[in-house]
């Protein structure tokens, strides 16, 4: 897949999300629930008090673990989300820096950034700002931040190497990352690796777990630790309309999505910038 070809099916694809709303790389990404985002996200750890705590429309459940539940982010930080999306992270980020403290999101997507805005205004959000720019470039300034969270993003990027080396970049000396990641445990089915439906699905962009770390030592993090781990489930049912759906979607067979399956899992990885 070249990568300005992927890179634009991905913005395509996220765009077409904000305007609709709806999920996309979280658990059961497709439709058969009254509100799939909400459930996608109670499973991958989110409470009925977070949900509830952020602007309608804020939470798309693209999602695949709950990072601010491991960032320790404390008051009168400045924290940095990666692929803020409609901005729901960078909500419950702004409950816990508060009023001295600061959230910026960056996204590539402009639909994206609209609607983020629109939700931060809608929920009074004067320490919440939404910047459009890519990850592997960020328009944040060196050694600004003390935080930096990212959930299910950086698995889109084409250039992993240049996230991580931005991420380090913007982080003040003894600054810190809570990312929340899809890793493999194997090699996937190859139909499924060239599928640009699954690379914007979350899956194809995936590289192995120790690549992934590596990539995060050679930016300078330190102290690298992975916090949580768990299978990443597609819910593969003949009879699940939504695994139909992804499947129709990735336009491979169902069996090759289960294989892909069991190569997928879910991790919240934890570095330090050294001070």
């Amino acid at each position: 897949m070249k990568t300005e070809d992927t890179r634009k099916y991905v913005r395509d694809r996220y765009a077409g999300i904000a305007k609709r709303g709806g999920t996309c790389c979280g658990p059961s990404a497709c439709c058969g629930s009254t509100d799939p985002a909400e459930e996608a996200s109670k499973r991958i750890g989110y409470s009925a008090e977070e949900l509830d705590g952020v602007p309608d429309g804020a939470n798309l459940g693209l999602g695949c673990g709950n990072p601010i539940a491991l960032a320790s982010l404390k008051e009168g930080e400045t924290v940095l989300d990666l692929g803020a999306g409609a901005g729901f992270d960078c909500f419950l980020a702004a409950r816990q820096v508060g009023p001295s403290g600061r959230v910026i999101g960056v996204d590539m997507t402009p639909e994206m950034v609209d609607k983020a805005r629109k939700n931060a205004r809608k929920g009074g959000y004067g320490n919440v700002e939404f910047r459009l720019g890519e990850i592997e470039n960020l328009p944040v300034g060196d050694s600004s931040v003390d935080a930096v969270i990212s959930n299910c993003v950086i698995n889109l990027s084409t250039a992993k190497e240049k996230v991580f080396a931005e991420a380090y970049r913007v982080l003040k000396p003894g600054g810190r990352v809570m990312i929340s990641d899809l890793v493999l445990s194997r090699d996937l089915p190859e139909p499924v690796a060239r599928s640009l439906a699954a690379y914007a699905g979350c899956i194809a962009g995936t590289v192995h777990k120790d690549e992934y770390l590596r990539l995060m030592e050679e930016a300078g993090f330190r102290e690298l630790r992975v916090v949580q781990e768990s299978r990443f489930e597609f819910s593969m049912n003949e009879a699940d309309a939504d695994a139909r759906s992804v499947a129709g979607s990735f336009n491979i067979p169902l069996e090759m999505l289960r294989e892909a399956e069991g190569a997928v899992r879910s991790v919240c990885v934890s570095g330090l910038k050294p001070a």
